[in-house]
Order: C-alpha cells, then structure tokens, then sequence
C-alpha cells in the first residue's frame, strides 16, 4: 500500500530536468541529512495543463499510480487542491489561504474530512519579500534564495520544508514533529510538491 511505502519522517523532493513536463522524485532523506536515499515515487506535472493533475507513481515506468493531487475546478479559485488515491478515494486536501498569503504563502493542511491538520506557511517575513521582489526582475529564477516553510500543529512546530541553497529545486521535508502522523505523509509530500509547481516562487 502506497500508506506503508510512505511511513516516513524525512523525505528528499528534487525536480528532474524534462523538456515536456516537470518531473520530481521523492526519495527518503539520505543518512547525511542533506541528499536523496531510496527513491519512493516519481511524479508528473503536465505543462500547460488547463486543470492540475499531478500524478505520483511508483517508478519511472509510470504503470503504477500511488495517489494525485488535482484541482477541484478548472480555474481553482479557491486553491484548493484534492489529494485522492487510484481508487477516487480522498486522502487529505491541500488549500492555499490567499489573504494570509499576502506576506508569506500560506496552506492549510486538512484531512479527508476537510478539518485543518496544520498550517504551512514561509518561517521568514522578509525572506518572503525578497522572493518577490526577485521574482519580478527577469531571470529572478535564477537567483538562488532559501525557501522555507514551518509546517505547524496545534500552534507548535510539527516540520519543516526546505530548499537549500542552490540552482536546482530540491527540497528537505521533515516531519519529526508530529509522532503520531497526523498528517498523512502522502499528503505531505504532495505539498512539497505543490509548493514548487503550483505557485509562483
């Protein structure tokens, strides 16, 4: 079960360079605490696409979907985001806040339910800022910038998302907070993934 293959706490999230469409792997976090381990999924990002679909698999082959993440509307006002297994079955919703995004992007993390698990927003006000300022100026992209989430239950910190210092887009989720597994990791790291491609950074 794609539950099982996820039980983790630490996970490694890069995205792989294709000229049609954005690639990601998602890798347990290596003993260095700082690069991929074993890969667990491969996922697709169709460019272009007039609704989101992102699809988790579990190799490159792509024969076996593990779980999605799409968007409940053509033009997702809301911003919010499903994230269902093969099956139609909904594991959890991801929901951009807009208003307190105005500062620092901010998701809630709701459960199938759609009661709020926690909140992921940017650990840094002025870092926030600068990225936007950055992403003004023509090949901002290119500018590298730390991109932080905390990731916070209950209002004390549960986990964190991080890009390290770098061109490429790779990102350390953590999870260490949050014992129990409240979150379900599935849809945990469909927001790293969601973090990279459905907003501009």
């Amino acid at each position: 079960m794609s539950a099982e293959r996820f039980a983790h706490d630490a996970f490694f999230v890069d995205q792989l360079i294709r000229p049609v469409a954005n690639l990601y792997r998602i890798s347990l976090l290596g003993p260095d605490g700082a690069s991929a381990g074993e890969p667990l999924a491969f996922v697709r990002q169709k460019r272009l696409a007039l609704k989101e679909d992102i699809r988790f698999f579990a190799d490159e082959s792509e024969h076996q979907e593990l779980f999605r993440l799409k968007a409940r509307q053509l033009l997702e006002l809301r911003g919010r985001y499903d994230v269902v297994a093969p099956d139609g079955e909904r594991l959890g919703v991801l929901e951009k806040r807009f208003g307190a995004s105005l500062l620092r992007s901010t998701w809630g993390v709701l459960d199938a339910g759609e009661r709020e698990v926690a909140v992921a927003r940017e650990k840094s006000v002025p870092v926030a800022l600068l990225r936007r300022v950055i992403d003004l100026v023509p090949y901002g992209e290119l500018v590298p910038v730390v991109f932080q989430f905390t990731i916070l239950m209950d209002g004390r910190e549960a986990g964190e998302l991080r890009r390290p210092l770098g061109l490429r887009d790779r990102y350390i989720l953590r999870l260490g907070g949050d014992p129990e597994r409240r979150i379900d990791r599935r849809v945990a790291v469909a927001l790293a993934v969601a973090l990279d491609a459905l907003q501009s950074r």
